[in-house]
């Protein structure tokens, strides 16, 4: 079995040993950074299967190296905040991220975190026939998304919660059930955070975000896709 990597980018030297610590007991391969240029360098040398990133760093900050890496990259993303800010955090996952942890934290919380995330990027699907809404096309053997006859970049977490939807066109999913079903475990206080990942969907593969025909929004309950076809 070929090791996995993480790369943990924080300022706190001391925080970022003990992560060292439990990710390599955990089997993990793992690179460090105190400073965003520095994480930027290791990520496109070293390519690791997921970032566990700090937001306020010197200089580049996590926002900044989340965008900057999203423009070529859907490596997996785990945000660390000291600031229990939902605004922060939507940001956060707006730009790309795939999830968060507040501090303080359980080191063991972080890894098992990062896990479940590898764990659902790797996943093989059974599912073999493409699946088509409108101009859209969802490939769920490729893990690919095709709009207009061009490559859409999502996130692992953006994939799983159109997977999800799209495999089961006109079912109504709340939002804890999105998270429960795509992120491996369920937190109440993650709720609106699928708000956000919902809102990059749209503007990634909707005509017009503003009103959308796919990702329909049921008012006090939750999502749905619309009606789907197979090619």
């Amino acid at each position: 079995m070929i090791p996995r990597s993480v790369l943990i980018v924080d300022d706190d030297v001391k925080l970022v040993e003990l992560l060292q610590l439990y990710f390599q007991k955990d089997g993990f391969i793992v690179f460090t950074a105190n400073d965003g240029l520095a994480a930027l360098k290791i990520a496109h040398e070293k390519g690791p299967d997921i970032l566990v990133l700090d937001l306020m760093l010197p200089g580049m900050d996590g926002w900044d190296i989340c965008r900057t890496l999203r423009r070529d990259s859907e490596v997996p993303i785990v945000m660390l905040t000291a600031r229990d800010e939902v605004s922060d955090r939507l940001v956060g996952l707006e730009i790309g991220a795939d999830d968060y942890v507040t501090k303080p934290f359980s080191p063991k919380e972080v890894v098992a975190r990062v896990k479940a995330i590898l764990r659902r990027t790797k996943q093989i699907t059974v599912k073999t026939q493409p699946v088509r809404l409108g101009d859209v096309v969802i490939d769920l053997n490729q893990f690919q998304v095709i709009k207009g006859g061009q490559p859409v970049e999502l996130t692992p977490t953006e994939f799983k919660i159109l997977e999800l939807l799209a495999g089961h066109p006109g079912r109504v999913f709340s939002r804890l059930q999105i998270v429960e079903q795509t992120q491996g475990y369920s937190f109440e206080s993650y709720e609106r955070t699928i708000d956000a990942h919902i809102k990059n969907l749209r503007r990634k593969i909707e005509n017009n975000p503003k009103e959308p025909e796919y990702i329909q929004t049921v008012y006090g309950v939750g999502y749905r896709m619309a009606g789907t076809q197979n090619e």
